[in-house]
């Protein structure tokens, strides 16, 4: 009889859980405690250094959307790739501010310049307001590349959780429309479904930072006002047709319970001819890269998620 595998957090990640003590469900803390504690958390001293920081506006289809950019060193070998990068948080919380520790890392590990979107949250703005931003920015940074010295033809959009979703439907959108051209997308835990009976929720209903329960209150404030429950743009897994989207690297976590999610989107990439790099990560939580410094797990994660798109940059498939 084979045995069964139980999944266990690493030992770095569970003392890492163990230091938020036990905090009760968002629902009985309310939208505006968990948006404050998450934004009251000091960032770390030793986040990577950059060669630059610069915060501007990227006109949006409502107001302005607040990004800034990371510019991680010299450019070495003429314009850099760029990576736009949209922040997790259920789409009803985070901020250029408290996903700052991992917008560096990304630009570090991955020598691109990083432009992370402030995007507008949901219940105060439904969805679709938080693609349309996501959209306003990436059109922009394709059409002012040329004008900051960035190479446009490497253009990549990356997300995590919920950013994630936004980066598929970014990337879902732009094949539909005829561009801008996407290199590459980057979904790390992506939250690109809405499949509350997959086996990773259903096995795991009180998962380290993502319980059952809160998911379901995410997806509550999220969908007050929103339009069309199907539209791809708030639920990718939505898209009939995945073929000829850019390549796909995807990140889950083992004891992250919307980890089939991103697991079957990958399949279903792969099945529709998509170059997909999916790469599970044993014994870590949902979120685990938002400070992916604090864990073992975490630095390998986003060292591999960079050194893949290190080579996909050198090595560009042009057809």
């Amino acid at each position: 009889m084979t045995p069964t595998h139980r999944p266990e957090l690493d030992p770095d990640a569970a003392a890492r859980i163990a230091s938020f003590g036990t905090p009760a469900p968002m629902r009985e803390r309310g939208l505006a405690a968990v948006r404050e504690t998450l934004e009251s958390a000091p960032p770390p001293a030793d986040m990577p250094a950059m060669a630059e920081i610069l915060e501007t506006t990227v006109r949006g289809p409502k107001s302005s959307v607040p990004v800034r950019i990371y510019r991680p060193g010299p450019d070495a070998d003429g314009p850099p790739p760029v990576v736009v990068h949209l922040h997790g948080g259920g789409l009803v919380m985070g901020s250029l501010r408290s996903f700052e520790p991992m917008a560096r890392a990304l630009a570090a590990a991955s020598g691109a310049v990083v432009v992370a979107v402030g995007y507008r949250l949901a219940p105060e703005h439904p969805p679709p307001a938080q693609f349309e931003d996501a959209w306003a920015v990436t059109n922009w940074v394709a059409a002012e590349s040329d004008s900051f010295g960035w190479d446009r033809s490497r253009l990549v959009v990356a997300g995590d959780s919920a950013g994630g979703g936004l980066a598929a439907a970014v990337a879902l959108v732009a094949r539909d429309a005829g561009g801008p051209d996407i290199f590459g997308q980057v979904l790390l835990y992506p939250g690109v479904d809405r499949d509350m009976a997959a086996h990773s929720i259903v096995s795991q209903p009180d998962a380290p930072l993502l319980a059952h329960d809160d998911i379901l209150y995410m997806h509550e404030l999220a969908d007050r006002g929103a339009g069309d429950p199907h539209d791809i743009r708030r639920v990718p897994a939505y898209a009939a047709d995945l073929r000829g989207l850019p390549p796909a690297i995807v990140v889950t976590a083992e004891l992250d319970p919307i980890s089939d999610w991103g697991e079957r989107y990958a399949h279903r990439l792969r099945d529709a001819g998509v170059q997909t790099t999916l790469t599970r990560y044993p014994g870590i939580y949902h979120g685990f890269l938002m400070r992916s410094e604090t864990t073992a797990r975490g630095r390998l994660a986003m060292a591999e998620t960079g050194a893949l798109l290190r080579a996909k940059f050198a090595n560009p498939l042009r057809f």
